[in-house]
């Protein structure tokens, strides 16, 4: 008897410490600025004509998108999931992209009482610039880790496809961003599972996290999966950049395999619209989140709203 009493405490106890955890998850949107993109380029196939309604071009064919991070506060970690273009290249690199905005990595992470110090871990979903520049600071011509506590994510597949870069995908993968962060001692790599199989199609980073993996915009791209209150918000990358990108044939020419691209998007729609996931966009210009609905054009965003809302 006195046995089951304290087994009947200890499982109390854990039971409030789970709740504990759960409660003090904390999200934070990061906002790093804006860039500017071809807008052919950002919706591949998609006639001008259709793509500029939602996202209206300049004189030079050019859309703004934004660069959109994700921090999350869980338990002792403090996580940032990916970390814009950063500030090292030179004025000629940058001004193939017209940066604008007023906001920053620094001035995001102040905003919520946090510096780049205090960040544990940064997960990077892959290695294009405007995904993990931010990654490494330039001081005095010495290439540093911007995040000096933090273990950088990645994985195994992805970095291989990236430090040995296609003809094509070579000017997104730049090596000052990349190199550096294994030089630093501080990379570690996740165990890549299959995306498909929807129950062992993801691997696990933490009590709140998985991270499930897409192959058509890049090799091995992370999508981490975050439980939330009593939601679950998924941190869209490069998979749906915007929620413009949604419909299915609505696919980047940045991607290297289109078609790969379209049967993830049809089956994470599928799968997303049947759990009521909430889509957090890296890239959209105006909309941070959106849950989905069923309509008679198929899967389409159902409310539009910002990640402090959920």
């Amino acid at each position: 008897m006195v046995c089951c009493f304290f087994e009947k405490e200890k499982f109390i106890k854990n039971f409030q410490n789970s709740l504990l955890r759960y409660s003090i998850m904390k999200l934070y949107t990061i906002n790093t600025g804006y860039f500017k993109l071809d807008g052919g380029a950002m919706f591949g196939v998609v006639p001008k004509t259709i793509w500029n309604k939602l996202n209206p071009a300049d004189e030079n064919n050019l859309c703004s998108w934004a660069l959109r991070c994700l921090l999350l506060e869980d338990d002792d970690k403090l996580i940032l999931i990916d970390n814009g273009n950063g500030t090292k290249q030179d004025e000629k690199f940058f001004s193939h992209y017209y940066l604008h905005g007023d906001d920053t990595l620094e001035k995001s992470l102040a905003k919520h009482g946090f510096t780049k110090d205090d960040i544990t871990d940064v997960i990077l979903t892959h290695l294009h610039f405007d995904h993990c520049g931010g990654s490494i600071d330039k001081v005095n011509d010495k290439l540093i880790p911007a995040f000096k506590n933090a273990i950088y994510w990645s994985n195994e597949k992805h970095w291989d496809w990236a430090v040995n870069p296609n003809e094509r995908e070579k000017a997104s993968f730049l090596k000052e961003n990349i190199l550096p962060i294994k030089d630093s001692g501080q990379l570690k790599f996740i165990e890549v599972a299959d995306w498909e199989n929807k129950k062992s199609g993801s691997t696990i980073f933490s009590d709140n996290i998985s991270l499930r993996f897409v192959n058509g915009h890049t090799e091995s791209m992370m999508l981490p999966q975050i439980k939330y209150k009593d939601k679950t918000i998924v941190f869209m990358a490069d998979l749906l950049p915007s929620a413009a990108h949604i419909p299915i044939p609505y696919v980047m020419a940045y991607d290297m395999f289109p078609l790969t691209s379209i049967n993830e998007k049809r089956s994470f729609l599928k799968e997303a619209i049947e759990d009521d996931y909430i889509l957090f966009f890296e890239h959209d210009p105006k909309y941070e989140c959106c849950n989905l609905q069923q309509t008679e054009k198929g899967i389409r965003p159902k409310d539009y709203f910002n990640l402090e809302e959920v």
